[in-house]
Parts: structure tokens; sequence; C-alpha cells
């Protein structure tokens, strides 16, 4: 964005920002009005170029077992079935006892990359006896992590292709820890260069390994049986499902986009980054070199197993979860207290949100249960008040085709119906 005035567009004031966009793209008067209503100081100090606030519905999850403890969650997310499906599949497994999430360890991952090493494998061995040096070189550039028993705990050393790559392993407590890990790293690359080495890269690797939550659960059948199957017969097709999930990536991708709907509106609702969470579940479930489904669910018995573990890096404190009352609101709501307590719990949504998905899918189908709820969104899109969307949505639901134009057209008839009542 340029401008013919002097000032930056970084430099202005929001409402400057809004009325120069304005002037440019054609804004109306209720447009600008609009953006004005949803912004917030707070959003202005956060990021570059700020106009407003975006904002997203939120909801919870609710009757959720973990580990024997039932929770409330909450979730931010504009898609209407997501949370639906979360409630639905909690209950199931509740019958159960929940879902088993055991604390893992947590570790973050700091990578320093070097290039023209004369001998790679030598250069590792030299680095490998040289560890002690290097932790306390990354402890002392963020010694206040220890106090809390966390910081750098070990090192691994890779040699891919013409480089080596230094792992910094790093306990960093209840935080995601992004910007610890990129100042201890920075703080060894800075060692390293100094001593002649050429240093390519310093940062986090949001692929979190050395962070991984496992989550599983067991259901009987008769907690999965429909008024038309068995629960045998739903217990099989959603096998069948997964293993497709396993062997067939079109399948797989939408599969873990099921999953990623639960955990990514629980990490946006707890003020993480889920786009972290994001890349890292996506690039392990890739780790065998073919990209596969992250849950899977087998017959055993006359039980339905479902598994599933992936990198958690998520956090409880620091970064941007302090500024946000929203975020200290949400903690208050999950009773979620560290950090381990909210890898599993966003684990456990992402499982039950799979089997949800999975169980409509091998039964009725997954529009028939989406539609129910897509349709206030329809109608509200036709026009209808937040009044008159349920009712619309009831009228629509009745109908064999649904689209806009039949919404605004039912919507019309509804209102005068309304009228000579």
């Amino acid at each position: 964005m340029t401008t013919n005035h002097n000032q930056k567009f970084y430099e202005k004031t929001p409402d400057e920002r809004r009325q120069l966009l304005g002037k440019q793209f054609g804004l109306s008067k209720t447009e600008l009005a609009a953006l004005a209503a949803d912004a917030s100081p707070a959003g202005n100090q956060t990021i570059e170029n700020y106009l407003t606030d975006y904002r997203i519905p939120e909801g919870v999850v609710t009757g959720l077992v973990v580990n024997g403890k039932e929770y409330t969650v909450p979730m931010a997310i504009e898609e209407p079935s997501v949370i639906a499906a979360a409630c639905n599949g909690a209950k199931m497994t509740a019958y159960s006892g929940g879902v088993a999430a055991p604390e893992q360890d947590r570790l973050m991952i700091g990578q320093v990359v070097l290039k023209n090493v004369a001998n790679p494998y030598l250069f590792k061995n030299r680095l490998l006896k040289q560890e002690d040096e290097i932790l306390k070189v990354a402890n002392e550039a963020y010694p206040s992590i220890q106090q809390y028993g966390g910081g750098a705990t070990g090192i691994r050393v890779r040699c891919p292709e013409d480089f080596v790559i230094i792992d910094l392993l790093v306990d960093v407590v209840d935080a995601m820890g992004a910007n610890m890990v990129n100042t201890m790293a920075e703080a060894v690359g800075h060692w390293l260069s100094a001593k002649g080495q050429t240093v390519v890269a310093a940062i986090l690797s949001n692929y979190a390994t050395d962070s991984l939550q496992s989550v599983s659960c067991t259901l009987d059948f008769a907690d999965i049986a429909t008024d038309q199957l068995s629960g045998a017969d739903v217990a099989s097709r959603i096998a069948d499902l997964s293993f497709l999930a396993q062997v067939d990536p079109y399948r797989a991708t939408t599969h873990n986009k099921g999953i990623m709907n639960g955990i990514d509106a629980v990490m946006l609702a707890a003020g993480n980054d889920w786009r972290a969470i994001e890349s890292g579940a996506h690039a392990y479930a890739a780790m065998e070199g073919q990209y596969r489904g992250l849950a899977t669910w087998h017959v055993v018995g006359d039980k339905l197993v479902g598994k599933m573990t992936l990198p958690m890096a998520v956090g409880t404190v620091g970064g941007s979860i302090g500024t946000r009352q929203l975020t200290a609101t949400n903690a208050k709501i999950s009773q979620i207290k560290s950090a381990p307590e909210l890898a599993a719990v966003a684990a456990s949504v992402g499982l039950v949100q799979n089997l949800a998905a999975l169980r409509a899918l091998a039964t009725s189908g997954i529009q028939a249960g989406h539609m129910k709820l897509q349709y206030r969104v329809v109608a509200m899109r036709a026009g209808a008040t937040a009044e008159e969307a349920g009712l619309l949505a009831k009228r629509l639901a009745g109908l064999d085709h649904v689209d806009e134009q039949v919404a605004q057209q039912e919507l019309s008839k509804m209102r005068k119906e309304q009228a000579h009542d």
C-alpha cells in the first residue's frame, strides 16, 4: 500500500489507514463504521498496518473426559458443524471412560545450521564433545527459564547433504517457547560464527518431534450404533475408513483436516499459534515417506479402539497469551493449568472430532449433520435476521434443494406468513 503522503502507511493511526483504504477502494460509510466498531487498542499494538479485529464465533465442547477429568473446552471456529461434532464424539467416548492422554516429554528444537564444513562427520564428533559448552552458551542467553526448571538440556547433530545441523533441545516448561528457543539458537550461532564457522540459520523448528502427545480411547459397540446399523457394522466401517486414510493420501488429507478442525479451534481459543501445530502435524503425518491419517481406528474383539500421536508444542504462558482477556477467561472455563494438560486436552478434541466425522461418513453421510447447521448460515446470507435464522433453517431443512436464491424465496414467504398472523 502506497500513498501520496510523506508519512508511511504503518506510521498512520488505524483510523487514518481505514480512511485511506476507504477512498482508494470505495468503501461505504457503513463498511468503514463496521471496521472501526471492531477495532481495539490491543490489536493495533499486535500487528503491522492494523485496521480492525476480525472476529469469529467461539463456543465450547462439553462433556469431554480426558484422563478421568471432565472438561468444558472453548473452541473458536467459523465452520458450523465442528463444535457439534466434537460434542458428539466427546459424548460417545465418555460412555467408555473417555480419552487416555498420558503426560509426555516436552522439548522444543532450535536449529543451528552450518555450511562449508570441511569434514562434516569429524566436525559432528567435535560438536558432540562440546555439548556442555554449547548448552552453557544457550542457557546464559535465556537464564530466567532455569528458575522454572527449564532450559537447554541436550543437543543432536545431523549432517544432511552439505549441511551440519545442531538440534538444540530445550525444556520450555509451560511456554510454547518460540522466542526463548530462537534466542538460545542465535546465541549458539553467534558463538560458532566467532569461531570461524559459516552459520546459515539459527531458528526454532516447528516440527516438534520431541514434544509428542499420544491419545487413545476404547468404545463399546453399543455406544456407536445407529437406528439403522449395529455397533459392530459401524465399527467395521470406521475401521475401513481409517485404513483408507493410511493408504490413500487424498483421503488422509481430509481425514487430518477434520482432526485439525478441532485442535486448531482449541488452540485459537487458548491463544496459541495454531499454524505451528498445523504444520508440525502434517509433517508428522508424512514422516514415513507417505502422507497418512494421524488417527487410526481398529476393531479389537467387541470394541472400537482409536489412537493418535502428533506433535503438540503448546503453551499456557508467554507470547501473546497474556495479552488477551478472552484467553484468560477461556483458561478459567477449561480449568487447564499447564501446557502438558493443554496438549492432552487439545489432542483429545482432535481424536473425538475424527470419531464423529468417521461415524457420520460411515452411516448417514457427512452432509446430513453438516447441513442442519449450514442452513443457518445460508439463512443469514439470504438476509434473515438473527431471530429469523433458526425458523428459516427449519424450513430449508425440509426442502429437496437449497441454495441462496431458494432461501431468499422462503424468507419472503415466511415474512408474509408472519405478517398475516
